[in-house]
């Protein structure tokens, strides 16, 4: 209350505030999902290219799934690739094979049919998953009806730089995701892949608010010897800019996800059960109810069975259908790992904070992995003499099982921004502390502001010291919090408008590398 306005005798009050402006934290695992969805509409409104925040799986699946029909017509797939088998002349160096009636069959999908998204959003959530915000670029498109060269990298045409890049810019004004994740970035051309992740790197780099997680090409089936040329070829193509905003996980994980009732004959030859039925009732091994139950697909009595019924009755009449299905699986549930690290890292920052490693913790649905890296095959992972680009591995070890064994961003060179949990934390604390400042933008530029502005960031930093996420017997040792006239400022900054805080702090690094020294000493007397 301005006393020189008080016109008339009376009793007045005035209210002072008794405690400062307070620094409040900013939430520090809201991953931002950018792909293909089955469908983007919710209540008649189409949310393609529309940046929204979800809460949960049932959220994704309100917003981007398809309905359910009324029972008892089976559950509407959200998924639905398509397989191939294609015969070959002796047995394929590829694992993902079958072997009926003698005869060697590559397992190959459409190409046209691959996508990541919706079971990477599944992995998220079942590994802790929370908010998240979905940028749905577009829907599933058309089938080629024809399956891709065995052995062969995986390209989806349906999935194009233009549409991953547009949805990345919708989150420019998104100042709440701290990672920024792609899955089907894989299922590009090496040279496409390579400009989407310099321009995710690029925007994390000038909006400084979140990470990148990045799968790899060629992680979904590694050759066992020449897997290092897809760690080359990785490191050529991710450029210079931003590496300490990103970071890399390989190989892929092999997931249960997908379970059997989501692939079924309409998954095979493109729905032609016609080409299904000479491997399940071939002249040399024949399957006369197995036969009547495609004979009953093709042509539907007048109570015909739901599509899950039949698919049922031919995994119980026939030992191949049953064998096929579960080695499609097997395949379709080889995912990029990207989404599960999203879960992995909620549920860590969520116990402990975001300077706790996301690493020596298992991942929640893996269940194999596609190579398992050695100690020895890791280090070339872990740092390269010439880039310094560190890839985190995922490793099997026995007796414990899957663990995610890295948390370095591609900066492996540099003694400042090597480990995630150290970016991660420095974004949380200057993320926070620029938005506690802005009550302060137009204040007076005097003692009273400058003061006000150090005891809101130390009483922040305080608390955060008391959690353990600051190194330092005492707050002194931890951080330190400058703001004035003649130590962070001179008199033209005065004029000029600007105030600068400095502030440091002695942030946490993981024990990596643990020796333990032994050494014999002399016996003494007893």
């Amino acid at each position: 209350m301005n006393l020189s306005n008080i016109q008339s005798p009376g009793v007045y009050i005035n209210e002072l505030n008794a405690f400062p402006n307070s620094v409040v934290p900013i939430a520090t695992a809201v991953p931002a999902f950018i792909g293909y969805t089955p469908q983007a509409v919710y209540e008649g409104k189409s949310y393609l290219n529309v940046p929204q925040k979800i809460t949960s799986l049932s959220d994704f699946v309100a917003f981007y799934c398809y309905p359910d029909p009324p029972a008892p017509a089976s559950p509407s797939k959200q998924y639905n690739p398509e397989y191939y088998l294609v015969q070959q002349k002796s047995q394929p160096t590829d694992p993902n094979y079958l072997v009926i009636d003698g005869a060697f069959y590559s397992i190959v999908p459409d190409p046209n049919t691959i996508y990541y998204l919706y079971n990477s959003i599944k992995l998220f959530y079942d590994n802790g998953g929370g908010d998240a915000y979905i940028v749905s670029v577009g829907t599933y498109g058309a089938p080629s009806k024809s399956p891709m060269t065995p052995g062969t990298q995986i390209i989806n045409p349906n999935v194009k730089l233009n549409d991953l890049t547009a949805g990345l810019k919708l989150l420019i004004n998104e100042q709440e995701p701290t990672m920024y994740i792609c899955p089907e970035a894989t299922l590009l051309s090496i040279g496409d892949n390579s400009t989407l992740m310099e321009t995710m790197l690029l925007q994390c780099t000038q909006t400084q608010t979140a990470m990148c997680l990045f799968d790899i090409i060629g992680g979904r089936n590694p050759d066992p010897i020449l897997y290092t040329n897809d760690i080359t070829t990785f490191r050529n193509n991710t450029g210079v800019t931003g590496l300490d905003y990103g970071a890399a996980y390989y190989p892929f994980i092999g997931t249960s996800i997908m379970q059997t009732n989501d692939i079924d004959y309409t998954n095979l030859f493109g729905g032609d059960v016609k080409q299904l039925a000479p491997l399940l009732n071939s002249p040399t091994n024949p399957n006369p109810v197995a036969a009547t139950i495609l004979s009953n697909i093709e042509n539907p009595p007048g109570t015909p069975l739901t599509v899950l019924q039949y698919h049922n009755a031919l995994i119980n009449a026939s030992k191949t259908y049953s064998t096929l299905i579960n080695q499609i699986l097997a395949g379709a549930n080889i995912l990029p790992p990207s989404g599960a690290m999203a879960g992995v890292i909620t549920t860590t920052d969520n116990q402990v904070g975001p300077w706790q490693a996301p690493a020596n913790v298992s991942i929640v649905g893996a269940t194999s992995l596609p190579i398992c890296l050695s100690e020895s095959q890791q280090a070339n992972l872990n740092m390269d003499a010439v880039s310094g680009k560190s890839i985190n591995a995922i490793r099997f070890f026995n007796g414990i099982g899957i663990l995610v064994w890295g948390a370095r961003t591609l900066e492996g060179n540099s003694q400042d921004w090597k480990y995630m949990q150290v970016r991660r934390t420095l974004t949380f604390i200057e993320q926070s502390c620029k938005l506690a400042a802005h009550p302060y933008v137009f204040q007076p530029n005097d003692k009273n502001t400058w003061e006000a502005v150090k005891s809101m960031i130390s009483s922040f930093l305080t608390s955060l010291w008391k959690e353990g996420g600051l190194m330092g017997g005492t707050p002194t040792d931890a951080f330190s919090v400058s703001c004035g006239l003649g130590t962070t400022m001179t008199g033209d900054d005065i004029l000029n408008g600007r105030m600068t805080v400095v502030v440091r702090v002695a942030l946490i690094r993981p024990a990596e590398f643990i020796v333990l020294t032994f050494q014999q000493q002399m016996p003494v007397s007893g």
